[in-house]
């Protein structure tokens, strides 16, 4: 059974597991400090949420998210169903997004899917149920298993952040393409999504404060960072992912 993140407590537990089973992210738990849990509403309001937000700002993606729900009480899949497209147009959804939010509705409707029941099933058989619906991408699934349902082992491994992160704080050459943070992340499973909430911490330590990636001389103060951990870094997949203590007692604890 997958292991849940449903409290801070469960984030702290899975992240020290892991800083115990692969020295590298000791150093970075160091510099970014233990992040705080993350969590949205579940659901169709919850993935839809998400959807609404997509390549918006954060000010932009509310006001249309506060018009929907003003709109419709509650904003469901019965309500997104229902409601003419010139409407949810009108309250700011582009034409992509309201026929994604229908075919959302309707496969829910229809029993075709069921939200919920992805919190039990693996992170990556989820993460492929999600991104088989018409407009879910890999990042929109992703962030919906981890911060909607609570989904331990969720990797958003296109998110940008994440990857600039841990460019830096593994020492790389050059910022890991989805498909190559893959294997960085194999050893982290059960809970790479804890290692999400580390990553993105350590990325909003290294950054300016406009929301920049560091500069080059912050680059430079944490490069210190990125020497002390490529020994681990040569640790091979396989023996960091091994079976430790910690990470078994954390899949005892999910059963």
């Amino acid at each position: 059974m997958p292991i849940h993140l449903n409290t801070q407590a469960d984030l702290e537990e899975a992240i020290h597991a892991l800083v115990r089973q692969d020295r590298r992210l000791k150093p970075i738990l160091d510099a970014a400090g233990m992040p705080s849990l993350r969590r949205r509403e579940p659901g169709f309001a919850g993935l839809a949420h998400i959807v609404c937000g997509q390549q918006l700002s954060t000010a932009s993606a509310s006001a249309i998210w506060a018009r929907l729900t003003s709109a419709f009480d509650p904003f469901d899949h019965h309500a997104c169903r229902r409601a003419r497209a010139d409407r949810l147009g009108r309250l700011g959804l582009s034409a992509a997004k309201i026929k994604t939010l229908k075919n959302l509705a309707r496969a829910l409707a229809e029993e075709r899917l069921n939200l919920d029941v992805l919190a039990e099933e693996d992170a990556d058989a989820a993460h492929h149920a999600l991104t088989a619906l018409h407009g879910i991408g890999p990042w929109t699934a992703d962030v919906y298993l981890l911060f909607c349902l609570g989904h331990g082992d969720a990797w958003p491994a296109g998110d940008l952040a994440v990857q600039e992160a841990i460019r830096i704080g593994l020492g790389l050459s050059t910022r890991p393409n989805a498909k190559q943070m893959a294997p960085i992340a194999e050893p982290w499973r059960p809970v790479r999504g804890a290692a999400a909430h580390l990553w993105w911490s350590f990325y909003r330590a290294v950054k300016k404060r406009e929301g920049v990636i560091a500069s080059s001389d912050d680059a430079k103060a944490f490069s210190k960072i990125a020497k002390g951990t490529r020994l681990g870094a040569r640790i091979s997949a396989r023996r960091a992912g091994g079976n430790s203590h910690a990470i078994a007692r954390l899949r005892r604890r999910s059963k």
